[in-house]
């Protein structure tokens, strides 16, 4: 069997921040960027990896999604506790520099964690949490 990770989701709450933050800070391709009805998609990728993607959406599209469970999201992004997505690179420390000179919130610089991982953490405009994790 051949399953693979095709795209993952992550809510935004200014589409063109996110995608500032994505494609040029992070330096994601823009791979699609549809509106429909004031919201908008965007998706975006590593360059040379064509088959994995992020899909930047409105937080709140789901229509099973109550007023109440709306507010909760909300609030969740707000604190950035709703969402959270791990990358990986062979430099950790050129990734960070790019975040920092790009004014990414900075959570954690690159550590060496006890579980054996050297990583970092961010927040993107929307508050959700990137980890970049090194490869070695």
């Amino acid at each position: 069997m051949d399953i693979r990770i095709y795209a993952s989701f992550l809510p935004h709450d200014d589409p063109d921040a996110s995608l500032a933050f994505y494609r040029d800070t992070l330096g994601f391709e823009v791979r699609d960027d549809v509106g429909y009805d004031g919201m908008r998609w965007i998706t975006v990728g590593p360059v040379g990896q064509p088959g994995t993607s992020i899909v930047l959406q409105p937080p709140v599209t789901d229509p099973g999604v109550t007023e109440d469970e709306r507010r909760t999201i909300v609030e969740m992004m707000a604190k950035g506790t709703y969402a959270r997505i791990l990358l990986a690179s062979r430099d950790l420390d050129g990734v960070f520099a790019r975040l920092r000179a790009g004014d990414a919130e900075i959570v954690q610089a690159p550590t060496e964690q006890p579980y054996g991982v050297r990583d970092c953490a961010v927040r993107d405009p929307a508050g959700n949490l990137v980890r970049i994790q090194e490869l070695r």
